[in-house]
C-alpha cells in the first residue's frame, strides 16, 4: 500500500484530512508551505512513524522517493482575507502548484483529488447550485484571483484525466467550519465568534440578508474520504443544504455564548455572494453522503475550541 501526499495538509480542513487518513491506517506525507497553515494543528500527528511532514512550496517540483497511492491537492489559501493579501501566490498554487501535484500523481501512477470550492459558481444566478451550474463568476474582481484558480485547477485536472489517463476526482467545497480555523481566518463563523467571545460588536455586511449553508467538518471529511474510493472523476459537491442569513447566524452567536455584544453593520465587499447553497443530490446518490451534525451542536463544538485559543 502507497502512501497519500497531501498538499496543503497543515490547513484547518488538511489537518482533519491528514487525522482521518492516519486512522484509517494510511501512511500520510503533508507537504505545506505554512503560509495559511499551522504547524499546532499537525503537531499531534508528529510522533506518528506513519506521518511525515515536509516544509515545501508547492509551485516548485515536488520530489517524493517513494511509492504514493494517491495525491490530494489542498494548498490554497482559502479565505478572502488570505487571498485579497495574496493574489498572485493563490494564482500560482491553483495553477502551477495544480500542475506539479497532478504532475507527481502522473509519474507515481497515483490516484489524484482536487479540492476545489463552491467559489468556481461566483455570485450564483441559480439556487441552489448544482455541479451542472458554470457559475457567475467576475474574473477580473478581487475575489477572481482564487474563483479561477480554482476554476482552472478543475480544467487542468479534467485535462490530465482525459489525456493522460489519471484517475481523477473534484470535490467542490462549500462553507465549512469547525476545530483549528484561525481567529484571523477572516471568515464569518470565526469572525463571529472571536467578536462575541470578546464582547466586540460583531460585523455584519449589508443587512446581513445575504444567505450561507455551513458544512461541519467531520461531515465534510466522511464525504472526502467516500469519493476517494467512488471512481467518479467529475465534480462533486460536499456542503450541507440548509440555509442561514448572516444576521441570523449572529444573533445565533451571540445566544450560545451569552455574548454582550452588539452587531454593527458595514458595507457589502465587491462580489460577495448573495446565496451559497449546494444541491447535494450527486453526492447522496453516488456516495451515499449527506451531513450529520447539526448545526448548533458543530457550532458549540467550534465555540469550545475558540474559547481554548483565544
Amino acid at each position: 500500500m502507497g502512501s497519500c501526499l497531501l498538499t496543503g495538509g497543515a490547513g484547518f480542513i488538511g489537518s482533519h484530512l491528514c487525522e482521518r487518513l492516519l486512522a484509517e491506517g494510511k501512511r500520510v506525507i503533508c507537504l505545506d508551505n505554512l503560509s495559511t497553515g499551522n504547524l499546532k494543528n499537525i503537531e499531534p500527528f508528529l510522533k506518528n512513524p506513519r506521518f511525515c511532514f515536509i516544509q515545501h512550496d508547492v509551485t516548485k517540483p515536488i520530489e517524493i522517493n517513494e511509492d504514493i497511492e494517491y495525491v490530494l491537492h489542498f494548498a490554497s489559501p482559502a479565505s478572502p482575507i488570505d487571498y485579497i493579501k495574496l493574489p498572485i501566490q493563490t494564482l500560482k498554487v491553483g495553477s502551477l502548484g495544480t500542475h506539479n501535484a497532478l504532475g507527481l500523481a502522473k509519474a507515481k501512477k497515483a490516484k489524484f483529488l482536487l479540492a476545489s470550492t463552491s467559489e468556481v459558481y461566483g455570485d450564483p444566478l441559480v439556487h441552489p447550485q448544482p455541479e451542472t451550474y458554470w457559475g457567475n463568476v467576475n474574473a477580473i474582481g478581487p475575489r477572481g484571483v482564487y474563483d479561477e484558480s480554482k476554476r482552472f485547477a478543475e480544467a487542468i485536472t479534467m485535462a490530465y484525466h482525459r489525456v493522460h489517463k489519471i484517475d481523477t476526482r473534484i470535490v467542490r467545497i462549500f462553507n465549512t467550519y469547525g476545530e483549528r480555523m484561525r481567529r484571523e481566518d477572516g471568515r464569518v463563523i470565526p469572525n463571529f465568534i472571536t467578536q462575541a467571545l470578546t464582547n466586540q460588536p460583531l460585523t455584519v455586511y449589508g443587512a446581513g440578508n445575504q444567505t450561507r449553508s455551513f458544512c461541519y467538518i467531520s461531515d465534510l471529511i466522511e464525504g472526502i474520504i467516500r469519493l476517494m474510493d467512488e471512481d467518479y472523476h467529475l465534480p462533486v459537491n460536499l456542503g450541507n443544504p440548509t440555509e442561514i442569513s448572516v444576521i441570523e447566524l449572529a444573533k445565533l452567536i451571540i445566544q450560545i455564548t451569552e455574548s454582550k455584544s452588539k452587531i454593527e453593520f458595514k458595507p457589502l465587499p465587491q462580489d460577495d455572494p448573495k446565496k451559497r447553497m449546494p444541491d447535494i443530490s450527486l453526492a447522496k446518490k453516488i456516495l451515499n453522503w449527506e451531513p450529520k451534525v447539526k448545526f448548533e451542536e458543530g457550532l458549540k463544538r467550534t465555540i469550545s475550541w475558540f474559547r481554548q485559543i483565544l
